[in-house]
């Protein structure tokens, strides 16, 4: 390890490898798989047709599960949320 790059590490601004956990909703419902799984575009216009006003995971958390499972159901070829989040983490895995 170089000194710029333990300087780096010890500030905190080193680059770290994308946590499954926190993929940013764009990368992981991309235009791709939104195309591929739904009748939407993108991820925003699922949400919209849904009137949900969530950008990121945790104002998904907030919304009611079964209003979400409801739409994610009517409007994608899952059964509900968590189905979707898991194809969309297994696909994204696999093209890392």
């Amino acid at each position: 390890m170089s000194f710029d790059e333990l300087l780096k590490d010890l500030q905190g601004q080193k680059t770290i490898q994308e946590d499954p956990n926190h993929i940013s909703l764009e990368k992981l419902f991309n235009e791709k798989f939104m195309g591929k799984h739904s009748r939407s575009a993108s991820f925003d216009e699922f949400m919209e047709k849904g009137n949900f006003q969530a950008k990121t995971r945790e104002e998904i958390s907030n919304i009611l599960e079964e209003l979400l499972d409801r739409h994610v159901a009517r409007e994608t070829d899952f059964k509900d949320w968590k189905s979707m989040l898991d194809a969309a983490n297994k696909e994204y895995a696999s093209k890392g």
